[in-house]
């Protein structure tokens, strides 16, 4: 049985360990966007270039994330989160110093492997280590935490790339690492899985991120109309099928299929797919669009940016409360709503826009939406399954998200016409930018709808979602919850 105290000097060692951890994968999820246009200047980079530079490191932290939690359960919590740390910074190392956009991308790719093992391992570290009547209160205070580092990181982001230069955007996470890791390896005990039987699904989660590859390297390299990207194209599918056999057919698969002979929990995966599509094209362009159209410092773009994570860490715990009272149908609906409203207020955003009433309306629209929805939807995913799956449902929902912003950072310059040079020039950008926010919104409409014909109130007794405090743009939050990747503690306690 854990039993260590939050109010003890070893619980807010535990406390500021798993909060700079995480932090470093979530600062980088949203500092990076606001840099791109000074690293494809630098770099002398394509808009496709920039578009690997978001995806590589999507790419395989949404393949990896189960994998990831799986070996904590088996080799240590603390022993990957450890590795993780000094992987992701590492890897950070290697992203300041590139001198190529192609280093830059595999760098990026290798700091997706280094978040895979850290991201779900914080929470586990939490769950594993406090005494039960302390556990809710530490993942309060992790995810509150890491929503401030969240809603910070553009404003950070742009600083930093003013300043020292985008390199620092990086570079910064060393730093971090090497206060981390004394603080875990001193302070953190050490915890597994006593029940974890060692046997990791490492085809499938090859496989998963093998499709995810040569789907995206498709989309963004469409518009050539090569033979090699058609034949890229049919192989990505073809690995989406394998994956999807080997799945049903292993003991012990990465994503136990039968998860989703659960109704709700495929329809608010569904909803999952189209909001988060919907956000990580939104966030990537708008990045873009602000410095490149409207004429932005990357200081004053990240600092455009700040109300819609500052509203999501100021109301996203009673977003979660209201939908308890009223179920989880209304804000499911009305959420995607609210930001297919702010997607289209965008339009407006061009090359003479005034912050306060172009600009801004938009931010506070998008914010409301997702703050009425993203808590809803993390506790609909739990409710959905037994408890015992909590965890795996949650791990599931946040690769899922991730994967979904993956595929629309591909397609959505695709789809809307922005050619290799786009982002070097302010009409052409603006002129695309300008199909792509209804494209968005019309998918969060298709969300919208989706939620409204197909989610129901959640049993009483069902699983809660303990990280209501929320600031992540990208993902929608892990949540601990037994015999999970997420985490396996409360089986090992």
């Amino acid at each position: 049985m854990p039993d260590v105290r939050l109010a003890s000097s070893q619980g807010k060692w535990i406390l500021l360990t798993t909060v700079l951890g995480s932090s470093m994968a979530m600062l980088d999820s949203t500092v990076v966007n606001v840099a791109l246009p000074t690293i494809g200047r630098d770099l002398n980079a394509s808009l496709s270039a920039l578009q690997w530079t978001v995806n590589a490191y999507m790419l395989t932290l949404a393949g990896l994330i189960l994998l990831g939690g799986s070996l904590g359960d088996h080799y240590g919590r603390r022993k990957i989160f450890v590795i993780g740390v000094v992987w992701f910074a590492a890897a950070s190392l290697l992203c300041g110093l590139a001198p190529t956009d192609i280093v830059l991308i595999a760098a990026r790719a290798l700091q997706g492997v280094g978040g895979a093992l850290l991201t779900p391992g914080s929470l586990a570290l939490i769950q594993a280590s406090f005494h039960p009547d302390d556990r809710a209160k530490a993942v309060g205070l992790w995810s509150g935490f890491g929503g401030i580092g969240a809603a910070v990181g553009p404003f950070l982001g742009g600083w930093l790339v003013d300043g020292p230069g985008w390199r620092w955007v990086f570079l910064l996470n060393v730093p971090l690492a090497v206060v981390c890791v004394p603080v875990a390896l001193r302070h953190v005990p050490e915890s597994r899985d006593k029940q974890s039987h060692g046997r990791f699904d490492i085809l499938g989660a090859v496989l998963g991120a093998l499709s995810l590859a040569l789907v995206t390297y498709a989309l963004i390299e469409a518009t050539n109309g090569s033979v090699v990207v058609a034949v890229t194209a049919v192989a990505g599918v073809a690995a989406g099928v394998a994956f999807v056999y080997v799945e049903k057919r292993r003991q012990d698969p990465m994503m136990p299929l039968d998860i989703f002979a659960s109704r709700q929990f495929t329809a608010v995966n569904l909803v999952t797919l189209c909001v988060y599509a919907a956000f990580g094209g939104f966030f990537f362009l708008t990045a873009l669009q602000l410095q490149v159209v409207v004429g932005y410092s990357a200081l004053q773009a990240g600092t455009a940016l700040l109300p819609t994570t500052a509203l999501m860490l100021l109301f996203s715990a009673r977003s979660g409360a209201l939908a308890d009272r009223i179920g989880p149908r209304i804000p499911l609906t009305v959420g995607p709503l609210l930001c297919a409203v702010a997607m289209l207020l965008m339009l407006r955003v061009g090359k003479d826009a005034n912050y306060l009433y172009d600009v801004l309306p938009a931010l506070v629209v998008m914010g409301a939406g997702m703050v009425t929805l993203v808590a809803p939807l993390t506790a609909t995913v739990l409710a959905s399954v037994d408890t015992d799956r909590a965890g795996l449902a949650s791990g599931i929902n946040n690769a899922a998200a991730r994967a979904a912003g993956l595929i629309a950072v591909a397609a959505l310059p695709l789809l809307a016409g922005m050619g290799p040079e786009a982002y070097r020039s302010a009409d052409a950008f603006n002129a695309a930018f300008d199909r792509a926010m209804p494209l968005c919104a019309g998918v969060l409409v298709v969300g919208s709808i989706l939620a409204f014909a197909t989610v129901r109130r959640p049993p009483p007794d069902c699983t809660r979602a303990q990280c209501r405090v929320h600031g992540n743009v990208t993902s929608p939050p892990v949540e601990p919850g037994r015999g999970s990747t997420a985490s396996s503690a409360d089986r090992a306690a």
